[in-house]
């Protein structure tokens, strides 16, 4: 049997009639809504773009008022969004029926435990295993909660679709539900009228734990223990899937991310677990009510009934009931007792809440499942094995794998700041005037000196603060309020932004030791290191050895394992070196790094700082995690997920639970999977990388910071300047006015090239340095072709670009150029154009296909469906920016700029 990329492989023939009913039921709203004749014009403009008459379709566009262009723009942005939910509704249905049938697909995880089981070491494997999804706030969510709540409700509908079809549900009833939400999508704001602040990125993601991650990650792992007891391997408490988080903690750049966020961010994701917790207790006591008239309890269970207050004469025979009452009540007291609130949805009776003193609290999450570990054993003594697989199972992984917490929290903060507050630190303490002055060797010292041989805070004297000081202090102080009441998994890590420097790691150490969150013994909180640029990365050995090789450091690493996370930057990387010198660099960078850690007796784990397009190391996740080196990955990874990619991948339990499945087998393939080809040809294949990567550096280089006009065209042949004003995040676009590059965030650098089309963070400078390879020596073309079929790193580096490549539109880019003040400024468009044609010719000739995406033809399918429509959304977006830079649109049409950009981020799935 073939084995499948199920995420590949969704129903054309009904996503096609589908969308067919969805596009019927959005013209009959826009012909009702805004009559006759802006429909038919809208339908002309299909018509044009079909046809590929970009001339044509930039007149017609350019004749529409204004008052015109807010339907056309409305109508284009959500023809796209309703293919995605399409889309998406066929990958949920692939997915219920794959993991009900006995149908092979890549990453199947029935498969991935098979494969394992045959190692003498597979226990250790499995019960080690642990993938980290950590949500983030990167602004490239453009779309609003209340249009996500209601593309929620069309998918849900068309998941009834077959139910309609075969006649067991209305379809009258049915369609006029779908075009009832239509109209009001067609009428609800896309875009946000005021900027999100962070207390709303925390709940809008919060959004999607109760009802997609919480419930897949409990399958999923109780799935994983129950295929791994088919090989005798007794994985009970392992946790495969645990969550991370950065909303709150991430203040790097972000002014908005206070104490007082960190404290939200972790107070609002413990009630969300405890509500789940105490939603799985109604069920229970709903469920459960055997009787002793029937069966007899065990004396454990019988003491749990007999410390209940539910004084229900019907619950006299019902111990189960009783018990379970008495659970929630502890549970509630445990949950007023760490964040003073308490659930209102219990079905304990008011007047319990008000006594909760009298009921002791959970002191750990253990203790909580303690108690139903009681219950469930007794239902086994009498024989209810049924019962406890139905009712108890997923609530006890849900434990073990969420706590008290949900997810961990990621702080991160930029080096410099760190610097700064040290620095007055010291000067205060009377330790060091001049301390960022010092060289490094010296500061070295000064820290350590610290670190080892002073217990006193150097904050505690009464000198006045700075307000940077003051800040971040009172974050620390909440960081260790908040270890101290819901638990050490809460905060686990703190990343250190731009890390140059050994003093940076000890800067950051300095920090934590003022709340002792670490000392000279050990460390309760991890300084994490993030390497971005490609000069970072190129640094990340010498820094580590000297860190590692650090007494002080050892000691911390014996507190935690002897593990040492990480973190890598692809977005930077990626804008510095440009695509093929961000890839390489990471690759050899975390070979090293991992080769160097075993020669320290040091387990080094990464945290991948992945964004949704491939310019920001995204693209398919099981590839992306297959293609990391042999030995890189021995048990942990944890990677970001953020903007639209935590819609797309965890929108429903079924997607998120396929998604889950993904991370996790590739995770464990790359584990026990050895090397396809030898040693020598892996040898070979990375000396011809480097001399590659080194020629495509200089191409990239020379076009983003040796070329005078290139800023000025970035500037005016995107919509950078529209991007920048989108209501889209709490986080500023830049870390300061954009006059180069180095202030200029990543996200909005890819966002920008992405609305234009040119995806040109994911691909320029890779067509030269191959063609320069290729006519170096005859034989290179073939060197570069086993390359392509026997290293999953360099095919997954290919892949990508060919999706990236197929989603640009090089007429649409013209287009963006000739939008540039002089003729100097759009000539770049040419350079750029030429490399274009250079990398689609070369990539094809390395892959062996006559055409993009010829091994994703279901991608290829999905953007034939949509392509015709964000097109024309693209030349509304440029005529619009030409009427903006003239005054032209004002109040209720300066939506339509968002709503364009919008469209288009819908249109491509993947935008920041």
């Amino acid at each position: 049997m073939s084995i499948k990329k199920l995420e590949n492989s969704s129903d054309h023939a009904m996503v096609a009639e589908e969308v067919k009913i969805l596009t019927n039921l959005l013209n009959e709203s826009t012909r009702q809504l805004s009559g006759d004749v802006i429909f038919n014009k809208i339908q002309d403009l299909i018509k044009i773009s079909a046809q590929k008459d970009y001339d044509a379709l930039e007149k017609q566009i350019a004749s529409l008022t204004n008052q015109e262009m807010i339907v056309v723009a409305r109508y284009f942005a959500t023809l796209p969004l309703l293919v995605n939910i399409s889309e998406d509704v066929e990958l949920a249905s692939e997915v219920n029926l794959l993991n009900n049938t006995d149908q092979d697909y890549l990453g199947k995880l029935e498969d991935t435990i098979d494969l394992v089981s045959q190692k003498e070491n597979a226990s250790e494997i499995l019960k080690h295993v642990n993938v980290v999804p950590v949500l983030t706030a990167h602004p490239t969510q453009v779309q609003r909660k209340t249009v996500l709540e209601l593309t929620d409700q069309i998918h849900g509908l068309l998941r009834s679709y077959r139910e309609v079809k075969n006649g067991t549900i209305n379809q009258a009833e049915w369609t006029e539900k779908l075009r009832a939400y239509i109209e009001i999508l067609m009428q609800t704001d896309i875009i946000r009228s005021h900027k999100l602040q962070v207390s709303n990125e925390i709940t809008n993601v919060l959004a999607y734990y109760p009802k997609a991650l919480i419930p897949a990650i409990t399958k999923f792992t109780a799935r994983y223990q129950e295929l791994a007891k088919k090989h005798n391997l007794n994985l009970s408490g392992a946790t495969p899937i645990t969550m991370g988080m950065w909303i709150g903690g991430d203040r790097d750049g972000n002014p908005y991310v206070t104490a007082e966020t960190l404290k939200l961010s972790a107070t609002l994701q413990s009630q969300v677990i405890f509500e789940y917790y105490i939603k799985q207790l109604n069920k229970l006591y709903r469920t459960i009510s055997m009787s002793t008239s029937y069966m007899k309890p065990s004396s454990a269970v019988e003491k749990l009934s007999d410390l209940s207050n539910d004084d229900s004469p019907f619950r006299t025979n019902e111990p189960y009931r009783r018990a379970f009452y008495y659970i929630e009540s502890r549970l509630l007291h445990t949950e007023y007792t760490l964040l003073g609130t308490a659930d209102k949805n219990s079905f304990v009776k008011k007047r319990d809440l008000e006594n909760l003193d009298k009921i002791p609290v959970y002191k750990n999450p253990q203790d909580f499942k303690a108690d139903l570990i009681t219950i469930k054993e007794s239902l086994e003594e009498d024989h209810d094995q049924a019962v406890v697989r139905s009712f108890f199972t997923e609530l006890l992984e849900a434990i073990d794998i969420f706590g008290f917490h949900l997810a961990t929290i990621d702080m991160r903060q930029d080096s410099s700041v760190n610097e700064a507050c040290v620095a007055e630190l010291l000067k205060s303490a009377g330790i060091c005037d001049d301390y960022s002055d010092l060289p490094e060797k010296d500061k070295v010292k000064v820290l350590l000196n610290e670190l080892n041989n002073d217990p006193r805070n150097l904050h505690a004297n009464n000198k006045p603060k700075s307000e940077l000081l003051q800040k971040e202090l009172n974050i620390y102080k909440t960081a260790r309020q908040l270890k101290d009441c819901i638990g050490e998994d809460v905060i686990k890590q703190h990343i250190i932004s731009h890390t140059e420097s050994v003093s940076d790691l000890l800067e950051q150490a300095i920090m934590l030791k003022e709340y002792d969150l670490l000392n000279n013994q050990g460390a309760r909180i991890q300084v994490v290191p993030l390497f971005e640029t490609v000069e970072d990365l190129e640094n990340s050995r010498e820094i580590m050895k000297e860190f590692l090789n650090l007494d002080i450091v050892k000691k911390w690493l014996a507190s935690q394992n002897n593990y040492q996370e990480i973190m890598l930057g692809y977005s930077d990387s990626n804008k510095d070196g440009g695509y093929l010198a961000s890839c390489w660099n990471l690759y050899k960078a975390q070979k090293d790094l991992t080769a160097m850690g075993k020669k320290l007796g040091v387990n080094i784990t990464f945290m991948h700082g992945r964004g949704g397009t491939v310019g920001r190391g995204g693209g398919p996740s099981y590839e992306a995690i297959t293609a990391q080196p042999f030995g890189s990955i021995n048990d942990r990874i944890r990677m970001t997920e953020q903007g639209e990619i935590i819609q797309n991948k965890y929108g429903n339990q079924d997607t998120a639970y396929y998604n889950l499945e993904m991370l996790a087998s590739a995770t464990i393939d790359r584990i026990v999977s050895k090397q396809i080809v030898s040693e020598d040809d892996i040898g070979g294949f990375r000396s011809s990388m480097d001399e590659i990567v080194l020629d495509s550096n200089k191409v990239y280089r020379k076009l983003v910071f040796e070329t005078p006009a290139f800023l000025d065209y970035f500037l005016q042949a995107t919509p950078i300047k529209q991007i920048s004003n989108l209501n889209i995040g709490s986080r500023p676009a830049a870390r300061k006015k954009i006059t180069d590059f180095s202030g200029l965030r990543a996200i909005p650098w890819v966002f920008s090239w992405s609305q234009s089309r040119i995806m040109f963070p994911g691909w320029y400078g890779v067509g030269s340095a191959f063609k320069h390879f290729i006519d170096a020596n005859p034989n290179n073309l073939h060197t570069l072709q086993k390359m392509y079929q026997g290293w999953p790193f360099f095919h997954s580096l290919l892949s990508n670009v060919d999706m990236v490549l197929s989603k640009s539109n090089m007429d649409i880019a013209k287009q963006y150029a000739d939008l540039c003040e002089d003729e100097d400024t759009k000539k770049v468009f040419d350079t750029i154009y030429q490399e274009w044609k250079l990398t689609k010719e070369v990539i094809l000739q390395i892959e062996g296909n006559k055409e993009l995406l010829a091994d994703n033809p279901s991608l290829k399918m999905s953007l034939n469906y949509r392509m015709p429509y964000f097109n024309i959304l693209n030349y509304i977006q440029i005529e619009m920016i030409k009427r903006d830079r003239v005054d032209e649109i004002a109040g209720v049409y300066e939506s339509i700029l968002p709503i364009t950009i919008n469209g288009v981020t819908s249109g491509l799935r993947n935008s920041g």
